[in-house]
Order: C-alpha cells, then sequence, then structure tokens
C-alpha cells in the first residue's frame, strides 16, 4: 500500500509541476505583457515604465522560478486589474465554485443512479436503450447551449428559478443542472455496469433463495457493492466540474473562481490567469489521488497497479 502510494504521489507531482510550467508558458506565449498590462494607447515610456514595475525585464527563467517559489508558498503576486492580492481574490471566490461543484455532483448522482438501476434491472429492453439514449445525449450536450435553454425555459418562461446571481441555494440549480449532465453519462454507465455484475453474483442468488424482497436484493445488496466504483469516480467527476465551472460561471454570472478567470482574461490579467489554472489543476489532481486511494482500499488488487 505504501509503494501505491508513493507511486500516486510522484504522478501527482509531476502532473502538478507541468500545469505550472504550462500556465506561465502559455501566457508569456500570447504576447508581450507589458504592452497588455499599458494598454494599446500606451507610449513606449509607459511600456518601459510598466515592464520595470513588474519585474518584465527580467529573463524569462528568473522570472518562471521566481513565480513558482513564490506559488509554492502560497503568494501568486498582485492582479493588474482588481488591483488586490491574487490568493485572497481566489479565496474570495473559490466558495461559490465549489457550492456549484458540490450542487452538480449530488444532482448528477441522484440521476444516474436511479438511471444505471433501471437499466441494469431491464437490461437490453427499451429501458435499457432509453437510458443510454440520454446518457449519449448528456454528452454530446454542450453545456452553454443546455444553460441558454434552462434560462429561457425555467427563468424567463416559467420564472420558476432565478437566471443569475448567488443570492440563494436556487441561484445554483440551473447551473448544477448543467454540470450534472456533464457527469451523469459515465456515473451512469458505471452504475449499471456494476449493477449487471453483481445482480450476477452468487451471493445476489443466494438473497434471492433466502426469499429476500426485490427491494432488500437490489438496494442493500446490489446497490451497495455496484456503487463502491461509483462514490471513488465521483471524486474525479467532482474535479472535472470545478475546472468546467469557468464557462457556467460566465453564462450564469456566477462569480465564483471560474467567472474571475474569465474576467481576468478579457482584461490581460495574467497573474490570476496563470493563479486559476494551477489552483483548479491541483484540486483536480488531488481529487484523482483521492479517488486512486479510495479505490485501492476498497480494491485490494488494485494496490499492485
Amino acid at each position: 500500500m505504501l509503494r501505491f502510494l508513493l507511486r500516486r504521489l510522484i504522478v501527482a507531482v509531476l502532473v502538478a509541476a507541468t500545469v505550472l510550467t504550462l500556465a506561465f508558458v502559455l501566457t508569456r506565449l500570447s504576447g508581450d505583457l507589458a504592452i497588455s498590462i499599458a494598454g494599446p494607447n500606451a507610449t513606449q515610456q509607459d511600456v518601459d515604465a510598466v515592464r520595470k514595475a513588474y519585474g518584465l525585464d527580467r529573463p524569462v527563467v528568473i522570472q518562471f522560478f521566481d513565480w513558482v517559489g513564490r506559488a509554492l508558498l502560497g503568494d501568486f503576486g498582485e492582479s493588474y486589474f482588481f488591483k488586490a492580492r491574487v490568493a485572497a481574490l481566489i479565496g474570495e471566490r473559490m466558495p461559490v465554485t465549489v457550492s456549484l461543484g458540490l450542487t452538480g455532483l449530488v444532482i448528477a448522482l441522484a440521476i444516474s443512479l436511479p438511471m444505471g438501476v433501471l437499466a441494469a434491472v431491464r437490461e437490453n429492453t427499451w429501458a435499457d436503450r432509453a437510458v443510454q439514449a440520454v446518457a449519449l445525449l448528456g454528452q454530446a450536450m454542450p453545456s452553454f447551449w443546455l444553460g441558454l435553454i434552462l434560462m429561457i425555459t425555467l427563468g424567463l418562461h416559467l420564472g420558476w428559478l432565478p437566471i443569475s446571481g448567488t443570492g440563494s441555494w436556487e441561484h445554483y440549480v440551473m447551473p448544477g443542472i448543467v454540470l450534472a449532465f456533464s457527469a451523469v453519462p459515465a456515473l451512469t454507465r458505471l452504475t449499471r455496469a456494476g449493477m449487471i455484475q453483481a445482480l450476477g453474483s452468487d451471493y445476489i442468488r443466494t438473497a434471492r433463495a433466502k426469499g429476500l424482497s426485490r427491494a432488500s436484493i437490489l438496494l442493500k445488496h446490489a446497490l451497495r457493492n455496484a456503487a463502491i466504483p461509483v462514490v471513488a469516480i465521483a471524486a474525479v467527476q467532482l474535479g472535472f466540474m470545478l475546472g468546467g465551472s469557468i464557462v457556467i460561471e460566465s453564462v450564469f454570472a456566477l462569480h465564483g473562481v471560474g467567472f474571475l478567470a474569465w474576467e481576468s482574461i478579457g482584461k490581460n490579467d495574467f497573474p490570476v490567469v496563470q493563479a486559476v489554472v494551477l489552483v483548479l489543476a491541483v484540486i483536480y489532481v488531488a481529487l484523482t489521488m483521492f479517488a486512486d486511494i479510495l479505490n485501492a482500499v476498497l480494491d485490494p488488487r488494485l494496490r499492485g497497479a
């Protein structure tokens, strides 16, 4: 188990280091940062002053290692546009993004678990095909398009839910549904496969021979075992949702970390963009590592993988 954890930790560190490097390099490849910060109407003197003030006149390698050293200590510098510490900005916006991601995950599990159970119980029937069609639709549907459709129907025409903002839990329902649709296909298929395997097991046949009710067999025996890998994969899906919140938060004007990144891209606020990419990537890597560890705890056979 210790070797397994060490291997996963090394992979996680390498992935985080790669993301950190790419976040820095890509912002530099986008053009001269001093010109972007100074603005299109700035003179050469203004550009030189900005370059010196933000340390952009130093060699790129020195800038990189300086940023890495500060980032490891949680110091991402100061925002060019918001004139505030980047770490503080992300800390203020993170609760909105986390709340949105958890809402999407809960909705995804509430949809995918019953659908997966139904598809497994009615394997190779019209119900099974219908569930797989819904899963395929959820995988193919663009998130921004679904968000606009929900805003028009549930928000404007029916008036059931607010269109934008973060004033109450109702503001998270529509964006949570949109986020959930991206995770429903994988969770549904995994639940279906696990249930089919569980229903063909010896302990299920034993439970039937004892005369247990159908509901007890499905929920207390089959689903309990089939849901083990689903719980682990749900952590990975949460990471996907947090990373995909940039589009959803922009559509629904939720002032989370994703919306902060969107604003910063439009304002050429590169310190914020770099920090958001790094933070979301680290969260995703951590959740992925947690899922691997949870899978290994639940299934000892994976520890040698």
